[in-house]
């Protein structure tokens, strides 16, 4: 049985840190330059890690674990769809692969948000280039398993009914 509440929420605010740290521990210590597609995942378990906070801070009736459950599941789905795109991205035979593209920073400073993101969901070469591993699985294939969990996990801790808020 999952923790409930605020200690629930609280493990799943923790969880998505543990992502974080790891994503940035392996930018700086391992090396490993992200991609678009690395970043906007990044904010995706981001926003997700805020949710877990403020469902935990918030401590909501059941009325309000629901609505936390619920942007649970969007931010969760919403890094999850990130990651399938870019494992999709990584499966693509060499050749396939749409060419490197301009960097996230520039594209930020030149384009609307909204085609940054477009361009960015189309993949480029920097994105299918796997160089870490681990169990046979490449970082946004973790991710995706995580994310998954961790919707799921936050769906349970918000509404779990025999234990008060």
């Amino acid at each position: 049985m999952p923790l409930a509440g605020r200690s629930g929420n609280l493990l799943g605010a923790a969880a998505c840190l543990a992502m974080l740290a790891f994503a940035i521990w392996s930018e700086k210590v391992l090396g490993l330059a992200p991609c678009p597609l690395c970043m906007f995942q990044r904010v995706g378990v981001l926003a997700l890690g805020i949710v877990f906070t403020i469902a935990a801070l918030h401590g909501p009736g059941r009325a309000g674990a629901r609505v936390y459950a619920i942007l649970i599941v969007i931010a969760a789905g919403a890094t999850l769809a990130v990651a399938a795109r870019h494992l999709y991205v990584q499966s693509l035979p060499p050749g396939t692969v749409p060419a490197c593209g301009a960097s996230l920073d520039f594209l930020l400073e030149v384009f609307p948000l909204l085609e940054v993101v477009r361009k960015v969901m189309t993949g480029g070469g920097e994105c299918a280039k796997i160089d870490w591993r681990f169990l046979g699985l490449s970082m946004p294939a973790w991710v995706l398993v995580s994310t998954t969990f961790l919707g799921v996990y936050g769906v349970a801790v918000n509404s779990d009914r025999r234990t008060p808020r």
